[in-house]
């Protein structure tokens, strides 16, 4: 038998808004549309992986949600990593399946995030009021720091290191932003401009608005199981060449390089596995909660030598018709944000490498990268994925 790990399903729930679902029934209906998608019967699924998400306190954990979903599993796994949760599962799953450990897993994520905090998560202080901070964080909460915040200190660092300025970040929001125009499921569709950008508010020096992604509603799920399998299935199967993941830090406070992240480990890793080099990628699918992110993944991963990305990004080469277009669906700064993204990253390189993505198809897309991030350049996971297998 073939127990090559391949991806055969996919699904996405209502997104951008969806004042309709909870965080629970956001993981159910993408769960049921890859399933449906994959043309299996849920019966067959012997394995379920997902992060959490929007659900609530311990109401979408994964050995809940596989309960809920009716999932008779002998493989489970609840890592979580924050966006890049989902990049880990891919490398964990790929293992488990080769192994024997499961055949068929079902991973998930939901989150009502928009409808449940507004738009306002992210901006202020990490302590509110009365309320306690646990952990190694409290050290760092009496300070006020922001979500934001903690990624401007690495704008902040790489612009005072290497001269990167705030229009090259801005040209990412712009090309992402293209990209939203073509997906009718956007948030953000209106073209902007490097002076849009740099015209929106300041919210932590230097990130702007724009540099900033959106706050949404939305899951996803996808499928995998093994190229054996997959053979009788319905959709061409999108092969999963190499994974890896790693972190650097988790608090900020403990971050030892702010111009880098852990993508310079992991990257090469996920390389040799695949047999393929960077300019076999056709595709980047990079956690963009800040424009920086992006900035920060495409010189860590090796894309562009550390110091360069500001120019390389300026030139255009993410944008449409680029060497290397940068996520197709319109990403988190446009698209949707729900919280943890690191999912559409991956459903997005699939649909990009079976030929459906559209208007925003990439012409004769083989090989796509999805790069996810955890907590503030934290945890980087990586899953290189392939139209087929070398």
């Amino acid at each position: 038998m073939d127990r090559t790990p391949v991806i055969v399903g996919i699904g996405l729930s209502d997104h951008p808004k969806a004042p309709h679902l909870n965080g629970v029934q956001h993981h159910v209906l993408a769960a049921r549309r890859a399933i449906a998608d994959a043309g299996i019967d849920k019966a067959s699924i012997d394995g379920y992986v997902n992060a959490g998400g929007g659900g609530g306190m311990m109401v979408d954990d994964a050995v809940t949600m596989a309960e809920y979903l009716g999932i008779d599993h002998r493989y489970v796994d609840g890592t979580m990593t924050g966006g890049s949760s989902f990049e880990f599962h891919v490398q964990h799953l790929a293992a488990a399946i080769r192994d024997g450990l499961c055949d068929t897993a079902l991973v998930t994520y939901g989150s009502d995030q928009l409808t449940r905090m507004g738009r306002s998560l992210g901006t202020g202080g990490m302590h509110r009021g009365q309320q306690r901070v646990a952990g190694p964080s409290g050290y760092e909460a009496p300070y006020g720091n922001s979500l934001v915040g903690s990624y401007a200190m690495h704008a902040q660092r790489h612009m005072h290191e290497f001269g990167t300025t705030s229009e090259q970040l801005a040209e990412i929001a712009v090309g992402v932003r293209e990209f939203a125009s073509l997906n009718p499921n956007a948030i953000y569709r209106d073209p902007i401009t490097v002076d849009d950008v740099l015209s929106s508010r300041m919210i932590a020096d230097p990130l702007h608005l724009l540099d900033c992604c959106a706050i949404t509603d939305g899951g996803g799920a996808f499928i995998m199981t093994t190229a054996d399998r997959a053979r009788d299935l319905p959709q061409a199967p999108v092969y999963v060449l190499g994974a890896a993941g790693g972190q650097t830090h988790w608090n900020i406070s403990q971050q030892s390089d702010f111009t880098s992240s852990a993508g310079a480990r992991v990257g090469p890793i996920a390389f040799e596995q695949a047999g393929v080099t960077h300019d076999d990628v056709d595709l980047l699918m990079f956690y963009d909660s800040f424009t920086i992110t992006c900035l920060i993944l495409l010189e860590s991963l090796g894309f562009v030598p550390k110091g360069q990305g500001g120019p390389f990004v300026a030139e255009g080469h993410l944008k449409r018709g680029g060497k290397w277009p940068l996520n197709t669906d319109g990403g988190g700064l446009s698209a949707c944000h729900p919280g943890m993204r690191g999912i559409f990253l991956i459903l997005e390189a699939v649909r990009q490498l079976r030929g459906q993505g559209g208007e925003a198809q990439v012409p004769d897309c083989e090989v796509a990268i999805a790069a996810g991030s955890g907590g503030w350049l934290s945890c980087i996971g990586v899953a290189i994925l392939g139209k087929e297998h070398p």
